[in-house]
């Protein structure tokens, strides 16, 4: 049995450190200052909880970072500060470089780079924990959850990697969202609301899944691009942010030398790089 310290039980870290407790393991938690919605969801989670971070880093085990990521670094100060050691988990949507900087805040721990994809873990419904570090400290953390419905899976070894597999994933699933929301927007200003959605149905939905058709975007980048500058047009006249539509502008820009080219997916991946030194 592992003792586990959980940085902070939300909707996500708690249903997570549920499914260590239902391994068998003690799932620690500091409840000082914590509301009463928090308190119920770690009560239902069968965490413990604890009067500090100091009395809960005692005993020992594993921390599991789990927090807003604006919080990641702030959380981590207060566990070095203390001067504890051990495996330090640093689960949070946050960038390599945050993560990188973590694992520097932290020269007594091991610490393990990891990242979550998909919902709270719950009955029928998984999630995916990608762990990135030493071997070691990684099999430590992915024995938490071994055979239950947090799916762990390996990014590597080195610090960061997990992480950039959530900002890549999450880039594009959360941006996505948005853009649907101000594409609903736009056609229900022009009575064309239904319509849109009924387009919709007909569009191929494997565009992340199935990177092999990006070669013939960045070939006909040169005509998007400036379609792009009509939908910005559209959205400002519609009163509706054309940040989005400006920016995919300047994406396309950086594939404009590829003009009906047949390229590998590697060299046009490579061109959306700044090749700026």
């Amino acid at each position: 049995m592992t003792t586990v310290i959980l940085l902070h039980p939300g909707a996500m870290g708690a249903p997570l450190a549920g499914h260590a407790v239902a391994l068998g393991h003690r799932v620690l938690w500091v409840a000082e200052g914590r509301g009463p919605r928090t308190r119920r969801r770690a009560e239902r989670a069968g965490l413990i909880p604890c009067d500090s971070l100091e009395h809960a880093l005692s005993q020992g085990g594993l921390v599991l970072s789990v927090c807003p990521p604006h919080a990641a670094e702030e959380v981590a100060g207060s566990v070095a500060a203390l001067g504890w050691r051990g495996v330090y988990a640093e689960a949070n949507a946050i960038s390599p470089q945050r993560a990188q900087r973590i694992a520097q805040l932290l020269p007594g721990c091991s610490v393990v780079d990891g990242s979550i994809i998909g919902p709270p873990p719950a009955a029928g419904r998984s999630a995916r924990l990608y762990l990135a570090g030493a071997p070691g400290p990684a099999a430590a953390v992915a024995e938490l959850f071994d055979g239950t419905g947090v799916l762990v899976r390996t990014a590597g070894t080195e610090i960061g990697a997990a992480s950039a597999l959530k900002m890549a994933f999450a880039g594009y699933q959360k941006s996505a969202r948005a853009l649907a929301g101000v594409a609903h927007a736009l056609a229900a200003h022009h009575g064309v609301g239904d319509l849109l959605t009924e387009e919709a149905h007909t569009s191929a939905s494997a565009i992340l899944s199935d990177p092999g058709y990006l070669p013939s975007v960045a070939a006909r980048a040169w005509r998007w691009g400036p379609e792009m500058d009509e939908i910005a047009d559209t959205l400002r006249a519609a009163r509706l942010p054309p940040d989005a539509a400006e920016a995919v502008g300047r994406v396309l820009a950086r594939w404009s030398d590829d003009k009906d080219r047949e390229l590998p997916l590697d060299t046009v991946l490579a061109h959306l790089h700044d090749q700026q030194p």
